[in-house]
């Protein structure tokens, strides 16, 4: 902000209706909260600041970026004020009394730092891991323009999506499976809830993988449909802070109990194929438990997964996810690539898993081609794979980039 915009003792009561700092600047003044000697203080930080932010976004040499770089300056002071005064213009004028401007204008910062790097939706696999850094500069040039209002509204929703994503976790947790082997699956949060809450029902004290789903469900409809509905219950034991939120997911469980205690309907036909019930409650994908469930049909499950494609990187992709017990997927992306190379550090590459898979799944024509693509790979790359020196992945990933498909 230029000096000759900063109010002046005669000049602040032009500034009603505007930001929240220049309201409560021009409050603090009438109330003789704040004096001359801090109207020259945030005088002589102001523009300093701009020159900083501008740089920050930027370049400080164009004018079009400072313009921005002093409505940024307002802007993050402000939504700190408000945010932290509770819209009090009392106490808002004593905070821009005790602390420096540019403090004030940091504190916007890093609120809206803490927000962009809070979890967005309640699904694990579309949210980032880590704090904030480098990659999320645009989304801070934007949200730095943000209204209070706008602030609210996106903290309100992120901090249900977060909320939800811990109540996941947390309940995973009490059911014995790992955080980490949680976020690997990349599941939606509300529907490791929903399967936690049917598992409990059961009596059950593990997440289930499909064929322990599978059974869980059947067990279920030899039950009287009243009798479930009762056994739905949250636990005893989980922290407050979660009850309403898992209490609103029972309720769904309960609005879902018709059709998942419906014995005409397969129960991977409605949870898995009807768009209705898709992602809509989870299970662990486990690549032995499934290759000795013999009942699924050895062409549908190959066909499902490779998408009709045969070349050698979604095959190789494909055994990869198998040999590190993951899902099976003939596409990764990046950040499952890193994943899967983690999970293979740290239990081993499990080839024979996938040498097991192909028996098990793929067209009898192509088995022995298939094993011999799988063994040579491994044979070549399991060094790569599972090298301690490599401790930034990069060579494994490249090797991935080069032989499987990784978007």
């Amino acid at each position: 902000m230029p000096a000759s915009q900063l109010p002046t003792d005669s000049a602040v009561s032009l500034f009603d209706a505007r930001p929240f700092f220049e309201k409560a600047l021009r409050f603090g003044v009438q109330q003789g909260i704040i004096g001359p000697a801090k109207l020259d203080a945030i005088r002589q930080e102001a523009p300093k600041g701009m020159v900083q932010i501008a740089r920050y976004f930027g370049s400080e040499f164009l004018r079009p970026e400072l313009e921005a770089a002093r409505e940024r300056i307002v802007n993050l002071v402000s939504l700190h004020l408000e945010a932290a005064s509770a819209g009090d213009l009392r106490v808002a004028s004593g905070l821009l009394r005790d602390h420096s401007f540019m403090s004030r204008s940091k504190a916007g910062a890093d609120m809206l730092k803490a927000l962009i790097v809070m979890p967005q939706n309640t699904h694990f696999g579309m949210n980032e891991r880590g704090g904030f850094s480098d990659r999320h500069l645009p989304q801070l040039a934007r949200w730095s323009l943000a209204s209070f209002a706008q602030y609210q509204a996106e903290l309100t929703a992120r901090q249900r999506a977060a909320q939800t994503v811990d109540a996941a976790l947390w309940l995973a947790d009490h059911l014995s499976l790992a955080a980490d082997d949680l976020q690997d699956a990349e599941p939606d949060a509300e529907a490791v809830i929903r399967t936690a809450l049917l598992v409990l029902a059961a009596r059950r004290k593990e997440m289930p993988d499909w064929v322990a789903f599978e059974k869980l469900l059947l067990l279920l409809r030899k039950k009287e449909p009243a009798a479930v509905a009762t056994a739905i219950t949250l636990p005893t034991n989980l922290p407050g802070e979660f009850k309403d939120l898992v209490e609103t997911v029972r309720l769904s469980v309960l609005g879902d109990l018709p059709k998942l205690l419906d014995t005409r309907l397969p129960v991977r036909k409605l949870v898995d194929q009807t768009p209705a019930f898709m992602g809509r409650y989870f299970w662990i994908e486990d690549a032995l438990s499934e290759v000795v469930e013999h009942d699924r049909a050895h062409s549908a499950a190959w066909d499902k997964v490779t998408q009709g494609h045969s070349d050698d990187a979604t095959l190789l992709t494909l055994f990869m996810c198998v040999a590190a017990g993951a899902a099976p997927k003939g596409l990764l992306t990046e950040k499952s690539a890193a994943s899967l190379v983690r999970k293979i550090r740290k239990q081993g590459l499990q080839a024979d898993l996938a040498k097991a898979y192909i028996e098990a799944h793929a067209p009898e024509q192509n088995r022995e081609d298939y094993t011999r693509l799988w063994s040579d790979f491994v044979t070549e790359a399991q060094g790569t794979l599972l090298s301690e020196r490599d401790s930034n992945l990069s060579d494994a990933l490249a090797l991935l980039r080069r032989e499987c498909n990784v978007a």
